[in-house]
């Protein structure tokens, strides 16, 4: 059973409804055992979202019992995105959480600005984003 986060405005949100960037990512241990400290430093980096420039909103959704966990983030541009992943705390925690990983997969796109995006919308996206990676390189 997975539960969600209500949806997070960041310090971008409501400045204008032009084109954004929609990140989403889903997560999965190799472990129950290591769901606690994953909780744990996974808080410093949705805080970090939350305050981010560019950052106009966050979510997040966890099935703690089947070690998966997903995130859904909007921001203005890539280059909002590419900062808040090379800054700390985002940057030390996945170096720290990488050994801990089971899978990691992640799907952007850009929709238009001033509502966000649906958890569903996510949900496809990211199984799209599955089958291409298993389908592997194309021939040629």
């Amino acid at each position: 059973m997975s539960h969600t986060l209500p949806w997070s405005s960041g310090p971008a949100a409501g400045t204008g409804s032009g084109q954004v960037v929609v990140m989403a990512s889903r997560l999965k241990l190799k472990s129950l055992v290591r769901v606690p400290r994953f909780f744990y430093l996974s808080g410093s980096v949705y805080r970090q979202a939350q305050r981010s420039p560019g950052n106009v909103g966050v979510g997040l959704r966890a099935d703690p019992w089947h070690k998966t966990f997903w995130t859904l983030s909007v921001w203005e541009d890539h280059k909002a995105l590419q900062a808040y992943v090379r800054t700390e705390p985002h940057l030390s925690v996945m170096t720290k959480l990488k050994p801990a990983m089971r899978e990691s997969l992640f799907t952007s796109w850009k929709q238009a600005g001033g509502q966000p995006p649906t958890w569903e919308e996510a949900d496809r996206r990211l199984i799209d984003q599955e089958a291409l990676r298993d389908a592997g390189p194309l021939p040629g």
